[in-house]
């Protein structure tokens, strides 16, 4: 217990030990530009890997006939017309990568807006503190 004690009066005298040094910031500002480009970016990267997801579930459902007998039930309930039912990948992709990119869009926006509210409440509440610690 004393050791204890030593080590938690050294980081408060701010003496180095062998835990390593530690300071304590306060995080009072987030730029919103910043916050807007890395979540633009991360969630294009986000929906790229949920699309080549998509594209894969789809091709395995192609390659096992899911698709096809989807097709046929749907053609005999009577969606499709005369032709018939019919997956068209290219119409189904299109789409979700437009879907994607308005929720990229979106949810960047609302990132920005979240950066702008904690700028706001930041100069009201002072901020986040964070401690920092150094390894050896």
């Amino acid at each position: 217990m004393r050791a204890l004690v030593e080590t938690d009066e050294m980081t408060r005298r701010g003496d180095s030990f062998a835990g390593g040094r530690r300071a304590k910031l306060v995080v009072r500002k987030v730029e919103p530009w910043s916050v807007l480009k890395f979540s633009l970016l991360f969630y294009f990267c986000l929906m790229l890997v949920f699309l080549l997801a998509f594209v894969i579930l789809y091709w395995v459902l192609g390659v096992t006939g899911v698709l096809d007998s989807i097709a046929k039930v749907l053609s005999d309930v009577g969606f499709g017309g005369t032709a018939g039912f019919e997956f068209h990948g290219y119409w189904i992709f299109s789409r979700l990568f437009l879907v994607g990119l308005a929720g990229v869009v979106v949810w960047s926006l609302l990132n920005m807006l979240i950066a702008v509210l904690y700028n706001l409440v930041s100069d009201v509440a002072g901020g986040i503190q964070i401690t920092l610690a150094e390894r050896r």
